[in-house]
């Protein structure tokens, strides 16, 4: 097959070591140029490169937000994604079945490019960006934004700069005083005065070390976007969706000042002033509204052997 490898080499475990391990293990069976991501939203240009020359597949080496950019180049395409853990966290190379380091996960992905294990999935869209597992509103993209402000320190804190980005937004960087949105469903339904909204696309929303953080379990690539709202932002409500999700997220719903929806296609979000968005741990920046949809079918991804029928 004639595969894009495209690496980002900055990506908190993208090592010279590693990058030239991957690039033995896919030249042993495979035609592979490699290319080498320079500036934000480059390797969404040349994953669409790969997608208009027909190529195979756009291995993708780096993190959830290099594995997103990818994928808004091939959705639409032929062109399937393949992905292999480059970052501090990895949700969408664990969520879909690989192991959490470069060695073991490439020669897995190998595997399933020999067999031709390729499924279409859906993903989720807001605005005009898709996201693979996940989209933040409010508190959450903020938080996003924190980590992103001190990018340098990721590849050697990881999951404690985000928990340490967690707790200053809610000390001093994120206005709890108020809500910033609401939540208009197709049916006309609205979820009122909205801190911090999360769409799922597939489960979980991330991973603490080896545990999972699942806020709609049994959201998947066929599913429909999963819904949390949060409606209160007090630490007693934060913390409890925490420990909630640790567990599982099966007492989410129950919870006060939450509210799920599930089998999304389209919501709109109408602001009370601007509010912060990321998807897929990238932050967007700060709009008034936003129109989140599915979108059923329309990506080729190459899924490990043991997570192929899931």
């Amino acid at each position: 097959m004639n595969l894009v490898l495209v690496v980002n080499s900055m990506a908190s475990a993208v090592t010279p070591r590693n990058r030239q391990l991957v690039e033995e293990v896919l030249r042993a069976r495979h035609d592979v140029t490699v290319v080498v991501t320079t500036a934000r939203e480059h390797a969404s240009v040349l994953a669409g490169e790969a997608a208009a020359d027909g190529l195979g597949a756009v291995v993708v080496l780096g993190g959830d937000g290099t594995v997103n950019e990818a994928a808004n180049g091939l959705v639409g395409s032929s062109t399937a994604l393949a992905v292999l853990p480059g970052g501090s966290t990895n949700v969408f190379a664990r969520t879909i079945g690989l192991p959490n380091r470069v060695v073991p996960a490439v020669h897995r992905l190998v595997a399933a490019l020999d067999s031709g294990s390729i499924r279409r999935i859906g993903v989720g869209q807001a605005g005009d960006r898709f996201f693979l597992f996940h989209l933040g509103i409010g508190f959450d993209a903020e938080v996003v934004h924190q980590v992103e402000l001190r990018g340098q320190l990721k590849r050697w804190l990881g999951h404690g700069l985000f928990a340490y980005g967690a707790i200053t937004t809610w000390l001093s960087h994120y206005d709890r005083s108020r809500p910033r949105f609401n939540v208009r469903l197709a049916d006309g339904e609205v979820i009122p005065d909205g801190y911090f909204a999360i769409f799922e696309a597939s489960d979980p929303y991330t991973f603490f070390g080896p545990r999972a953080f699942r806020l709609a379990p049994g959201t998947g690539f066929d599913t429909g976007l999963s819904l949390v709202v949060l409606q209160d932002l007090s630490a007693v409500t934060l913390v409890g969706a925490a420990v909630a999700a640790l567990a599982g997220g099966r007492r989410l719903p129950g919870m006060g000042f939450v509210t799920m929806r599930r089998g999304i296609d389209v919501v709109h979000l109408e602001g009370f002033g601007p509010f912060p968005y990321q998807v897929d741990g990238d932050y967007l920046g700060q709009v008034e509204s936003l129109e989140v949809r599915h979108r059923p079918d329309c990506l080729d991804l190459v899924v490990p052997l043991a997570a192929a029928d899931g």
